[in-house]
């Protein structure tokens, strides 16, 4: 569980990324699932920008991080960003034991 300390940090260098997935008409399939974990096992931090299902983001990206073995880091307007941790250490780009 991170926390608020942690959050802010990843919030921070959140600011300056694109949003990698977009969540559109089709909503959470198998493919958006797998492309998340991927950009996880790649960069450990990812934005995720809901294009339709507005109304329900909150619950959508709590569920698409229970799937995904992340954590929410913060869900802003139309945006969640989620994190989880490398499991390789050699591969963590990200230290959040300042």
């Amino acid at each position: 569980m991170l926390t608020s300390r942690q959050r802010s940090k990843l919030a921070g260098l959140a600011q300056d990324l694109e949003p990698q997935i977009h969540l559109g008409r089709s909503g959470p399939t198998e493919g958006v699932e797998a492309q998340l974990d991927k950009l996880l096992t790649d960069h450990e931090l990812v934005k995720l920008r809901f294009v339709d299902f507005k109304e329900s983001k909150h619950e959508l990206a709590l569920q698409l991080a229970e799937k995904s073995g992340a954590e929410i880091v913060r869900v802003i307007g139309n945006v969640a960003v989620l994190w989880r941790r490398s499991h390789n250490p050699e591969k963590r780009r990200i230290d959040l034991e300042d």
